[in-house]
């Protein structure tokens, strides 16, 4: 049984009830030890697809609490949506891969109405993606968890913490459900492995519908402290997100989709699955209760950031394009081999060392920039792997690679730089190099979205390397 995600403090309040019936296995990218009902924990990098389906091997089944609001490297370009999507994709994958029979995924409450904010986006981006391999999948979709340690609760109880006179805008009147943390475990463990619940679609809750003003009162009762709450049509969301930012010390880039969701009314649709599973929902003002004691003054795991080992300086990045109709991630990438050349002409060519590998050649003064080399035996006719093997602006002996994939039903196409280790100094690289890549896949993109195939299918052309 393997929780995804087992370090933060959905999974650690989980394992316990899950370990009844399963062995269970937490993922994390540090070293940690067993405890608190895992019986340990394997190292994996959800961006690493190899070190996924080795997490995964010999698995039954697996819980997936992974949320990647922050940056995963040194530099990270692209939205926290596409290296969601990215880990979710390498998990259903290696999932299917290992026989996993059943995943169980902890989504958000969605609004009944209106356009979804990113945040909210990106959810149901990942539960697609995570059915998307044939692994049948359980969503439990669940608002604010109102749990002791958890970013979000933390973040509205320091607010009422330090700040004894409290402006309140818009966004603190939207109604909505949040749930006990004590509640989403015990329903995430009941749906792990039951055959009733496969293909299913749940809402969890509390009993009542509040506001967050409401919420935000019931947490000052909790806490024995007195709030004078004023409220105001003038602090935009945009300010929101640095008073908020500021007064808590949450990092910016977890606040700020937070922060953009509000404006939606949540509520659950019902409570099919407590209902099954004999759950009462417990009502806000008792699961903010158990919160406030639940606190344990820890710093959540969200506000700490990326810790690694690693001293080198690693760039991940990111860009979602759309696919051509009828097109693959390997049209894509043979395409991009010859577009690119013919697009800096005056400036890049693409030299064939053999069927597998090219570099990347400066026009002017005849340097290779970089070598890929595409992998073989780990390509797929919807995901394209290369590694990058040499040239004068790669590090020896590092895991930099580049893929494209196929994800969203195959009609969107991501390209994926991993762990790639820049030669050029720091400054210098994300000054020239690290803006030139990220233009680069924008008019690459650009121009995938004005190219028709030909008729009946792709073209020929995209057959053949190039030359």
């Amino acid at each position: 049984m393997i929780v995804a995600g087992g370090s933060g403090f959905v999974g650690r309040a989980l394992a316990p009830l899950l370990s009844d019936r399963f062995e269970v296995v937490g993922l994390s990218r540090s070293d940690r030890q067993g405890g608190d009902g895992f019986a340990r924990y394997r190292k994996c990098d959800l961006f690493s697809l190899k070190q996924a389906e080795r997490a995964l091997r010999g698995a039954d089944c697996a819980v997936y609490l992974v949320h990647n609001m922050m940056p995963s490297a040194k530099l990270t370009q692209g939205e926290f949506a596409d290296l969601d999507i990215v880990c979710a994709d390498n998990f259903a994958r290696a999932a299917a891969a290992s026989g996993v029979r059943h995943i169980v995924f902890l989504s958000g409450l969605l609004p009944s109405e209106g356009e979804l904010s990113q945040h909210l986006r990106s959810r149901c981006e990942v539960e697609q993606v995570l059915a998307g391999h044939g692994v049948p999948l359980t969503v439990v979709r669940a608002g604010l968890i109102l749990g002791g340690n958890g970013s979000s609760f933390q973040i509205m109880s320091r607010l009422v913490k330090r700040l004894p006179v409290m402006v309140c805008p818009r966004w603190t009147h939207t109604r909505t459900q949040a749930v006990a943390l004590k509640d989403v475990v015990q329903l995430l463990a009941h749906a792990v492995g039951r055959e009733e619940h496969y293909g299913q679609v749940y809402d969890v809750s509390t009993s009542d519908i509040v506001t967050y003003r409401q919420m935000m009162g019931m947490t000052a009762e909790a806490m024995g402290k007195r709030r004078l709450f004023v409220p105001s049509r003038f602090l935009s969301p945009g300010l929101s997100r640095l008073w908020v930012s500021l007064i808590t010390g949450a990092p910016r880039a977890l606040v700020a989709p937070l922060i953009q969701s509000l404006r939606h009314e949540m509520v659950a649709k019902g409570s099919l699955l407590a209902e099954a599973a004999g759950v009462e929902p417990t009502s806000t003002r008792e699961a903010i209760e158990l919160a406030v004691r639940g606190d344990d003054g820890a710093l959540p795991h969200a506000f700490r950031g990326p810790r690694t080992k690693e001293p080198r300086h690693l760039v991940r990045s990111v860009q979602r394009m759309r696919l051509p109709d009828g097109w693959t991630a390997e049209d894509a990438a043979r395409h991009y081999l010859r577009w690119l050349p013919n697009f800096l002409r005056w400036f890049l060519r693409v030299r064939l060392l053999s069927p597998e590998r090219f570099s990347f050649v400066l026009v002017p003064f005849g340097i290779t920039l970089l070598t890929l080399t595409r992998s073989v035996s780990r390509s797929t006719t919807d995901r394209q792997l290369f590694y990058v093997t040499g040239g004068a602006l790669a590090v020896p002996h590092t895991h930099a690679r580049f893929e494209m994939r196929q994800v969203l039903n195959g009609r969107t196409l991501l390209t994926v730089v991993h762990d790639y280790v820049p030669r050029l100094p720091w400054v210098v690289y994300i000054s020239t190099q690290a803006r030139f890549h990220r233009w680069l896949m924008n008019r690459f993109g650009v121009h995938l979205s004005r190219t028709k195939p030909a008729p009946g299918g792709v073209s020929e052309s995209l057959k053949a390397m190039p030359s």
